[in-house]
């Protein structure tokens, strides 16, 4: 889709963060590559470069996109999709970090992702082995301090999310989940979480209004004990924080792995106007930190660099982008 003429490069990006936090890198952006019409790895860490996007998220291992990368100081997480491999061959892991990691010195590399939403479900079994395996391959080189190793979660980990003081995992979660917490409480990692404000609101319209989604609320829209909640992307994260607290994980800190609104696709709210609503007050708002966590930078990248045409199932999930393939800006930002 292209830009009106009022339209401003999103270059603005680092320049908004750095006035909320001097001392933290610009938002990250993912970069998603499940289109037949993007730029080549080449141009599009250019464009990484001059909109000042501080952060990549990389959904697997391509080595064109990291020789693009290096020399840049773009901090990046790149995915295992698939950890089966790497859970029950510790060689496999070492050489992933030889061929893929080591060999690429100048990259930036800050997190191994070892699977996208795969909690709950039947490959969970194979994320805590690999991700041990991989953290013992980065530890025998002497990177295990430098890259740590996780894995991404959606909000389905939920048992319940509402109030934020009551959060929780499920039962099926947890199966998983707990093991995993607490090898990144021992060993100084995130958690990395998707979450998405537009899907919770598309999800339960009739108790969540569209400004709570959108960071509009002129005022409070509710009280939980003695915090305030005015946007439901706070409320989302502090049920995580909590969640996390009640089953030992109180030093694990939460990354925002993807976030992002649709700009069309066939849901009525799934409109430019609305994204660009979202996305610029999510920029502007990762600084504040949470109620519960009050002026806790919040590590985010948003979702996603470009609109993806193979991007399945067909409709929004093609219209998350904030470029199209064309490398044309979809969104103003406003000061």
């Amino acid at each position: 889709m292209a830009p009106n003429n009022s339209f401003i490069s999103i270059a603005a990006i680092g320049l908004l963060l750095s006035f909320f936090n001097a001392d933290v890198e610009s938002i990250g952006v993912c970069y998603g590559r499940l289109g037949n019409n993007l730029p080549p790895p080449n141009e599009v860490v250019s464009l990484y470069i001059s909109n000042n996007i501080g952060g990549i998220r990389l959904y697997d291992y391509n080595q064109d996109v990291f020789q693009a990368l290096k020399g840049t100081n773009i901090t990046v997480i790149v995915d295992i999709p698939d950890p089966s491999a790497f859970s029950y061959d510790p060689s496999a892991a070492y050489s992933w970090v030889q061929n893929n990691i080591q060999a690429f010195q100048d990259v930036n590399f800050r997190y191994i992702a070892v699977g996208n939403e795969l909690i709950p479900g039947s490959a969970a079994q194979n994320i805590l082995p690999a991700m041990q395996n991989l953290h013992n391959a980065l530890q025998s080189v002497g990177l295990h301090d430098v890259i740590k190793v996780s894995t991404s979660v959606s909000t389905g980990v939920f048992g319940n999310s509402y109030p934020p003081s009551k959060g929780s995992f499920s039962s099926d979660a947890l199966v998983s989940l707990q093991p995993i917490i607490n090898f990144l409480a021992a060993n100084g990692a995130p958690l990395l979480v998707n979450a998405y404000p537009y899907y919770s609101y598309l999800g339960d319209t009739e108790h969540i209004s569209l400004d709570y989604a959108l960071f509009t609320s002129p005022g409070t829209v509710f009280f939980d004990g003695q915090l305030q909640y005015q946007n439901l992307f706070d409320a989302i994260i502090d049920a995580i924080y909590t969640a996390l607290e009640k089953v030992g994980g109180h030093n694990v800190t939460v990354v925002v792995s993807e976030s992002g609104w649709p700009s069309d696709g066939g849901v009525t709210v799934a409109t430019q106007q609305n994204a660009q609503t979202y996305i610029s007050n999510l920029i502007q708002h990762v600084g504040r930190g949470t109620p519960k966590r009050p002026g806790n930078y919040i590590d985010t990248y948003l979702f996603a660099m470009f609109d993806e045409n193979l991007k399945q199932p067909q409709g929004t999930e093609n219209h998350f982008g904030l470029f199209s393939p064309g490398k044309q800006p979809k969104y103003s930002l406003s000061f």
